[in-house]
């Protein structure tokens, strides 16, 4: 699994995976939600995955729903606050 991650990382979003978890350790606190007796939470890993494969490919959100199997819905939801978060963590290393 994390082979395919390296691979989908490098492939896509052209981060190392040194640059990918330093982001995700950033953002998690800002973006992990509760689970509930429904159903689980998506996982900051997912949803950092799939708003960089947005930002990098400008894929729509249906287009992303079928390849990472989360409904567009939920993705128009966290792809805005994941960027807030991402704009907020890199304002010091981008002007």
């Amino acid at each position: 699994m994390e082979e395919e991650l390296d691979t989908t990382i490098i492939n896509f979003m052209r981060l190392s995976r040194n640059d990918f978890n330093y982001l995700l350790e950033q953002i998690t606190p800002k973006i992990k939600k509760m689970d509930t007796n429904m159903r689980p939470s998506l996982s900051p890993r997912d949803m950092l995955i799939v708003t960089l494969r947005y930002l990098t490919t400008g894929d729509q959100y249906k287009s992303l729903e079928y390849a990472f199997r989360i409904s567009a819905q939920a993705i128009s939801k966290f792809v805005p606050q994941v960027c807030d978060c991402l704009v907020e963590v890199l304002r010091n290393y981008v002007k």
